[in-house]
């Protein structure tokens, strides 16, 4: 059944989203999969990101969640990763800085004295129906937050990264099939799908990247962003004819950062309802 029509302010809350999310709260079910490792989860507070975090942490991984401001949402979150018995480190913050990117991982190192897993999941995108709309600092914007945060994340994770770690990027099935409208969004997608060639540079190291490509997902991105119409219709698309949820995406993103995954390096992963991307 499609959502209701509804709107919210960027970025955006968990709280007003009608109906709720499922991030896998009473639906997932760890096997240890991540035990003893350390995750860095971009946008953690909130959608795919929110359900990477309690897998991650119902798998036995610690996990710092990076978001902007929406601190009910990560409060909720740690709530989750904590209840898992693991521990959960917030840190809000602007990742179009990259001063802050190399924070995060700072502070990271400080908590936990390791890295095992960054996952690229923050996200910004709006709507226009012109380019004539789309100014100059949205533009910029975008990027930083959906591409150059990735770059500097990665840049200043590396160092601490061993064998068996993992970089995670969620692209979407934008990136192969754009939507006018979103463009800016669009592009930046297409350039987190082409970073996995980072698995080329880093094989050696035996760090393995791979990214997710979402189709259309349910999460506060989509009311704050979208119009109410195309909000009531979204997901409708897909050969499955539904939105999907953030909890039908973890389970890949556990499989990208799990020994289990070990030879899955510069692979794109559809998630998409039946989608298909090139």
């Amino acid at each position: 059944m499609a959502q209701p029509a509804q709107q919210q302010e960027v970025p955006g809350t968990e709280s007003d989203l009608t109906p709720k999310a499922d991030h896998g709260e009473q639906s997932y079910r760890g096997y240890g999969r991540l035990e003893g490792k350390v995750a860095i989860i971009t946008g953690g507070d909130s959608g795919i990101g929110k359900a990477v975090a309690i897998a991650y942490a119902r798998e036995g991984a610690d996990v710092v969640v990076s978001y902007l401001s929406e601190q009910e949402d990560a409060e909720d979150t740690k709530h989750w990763v904590e209840e898992a018995g693991r521990r959960a480190v917030l840190i809000p913050g602007d990742i179009a800085d990259p001063a802050h990117c190399r924070s995060i991982v700072a502070t990271t190192i400080e908590e936990f004295g390791r890295l095992d897993i960054l996952v690229n999941n923050a996200a910004f995108q709006m709507s226009h129906e012109s380019l004539l709309e789309v100014s100059d600092e949205e533009w910029d914007k975008t990027l930083a937050i959906n591409i150059s945060a990735f770059f500097h994340l990665t840049k200043a994770a590396l160092p601490h990264l061993k064998p068996g770690a993992s970089i995670i990027g969620s692209s979407s099935v934008q990136s192969d099939s754009p939507s006018p409208e979103l463009l800016p969004y669009a592009l930046t997608k297409a350039a987190v799908a082409s970073m996995t060639a980072l698995a080329q540079m880093l094989g050696e190291k035996g760090i393995r990247a791979n990214s997710v490509a979402p189709g259309p997902i349910w999460t506060p991105l989509i009311p704050s962003t979208m119009p109410a119409d195309v909000v009531e219709s979204f997901g409708e698309q897909v050969p499955l004819g539904r939105v999907g949820q953030p909890a039908e995406l973890a389970p890949v993103y556990v499989l990208l950062a799990s020994d289990e995954g070990s030879y899955i390096s510069g692979a794109r992963i559809a998630v998409t309802g039946g989608k298909p991307i090139l």
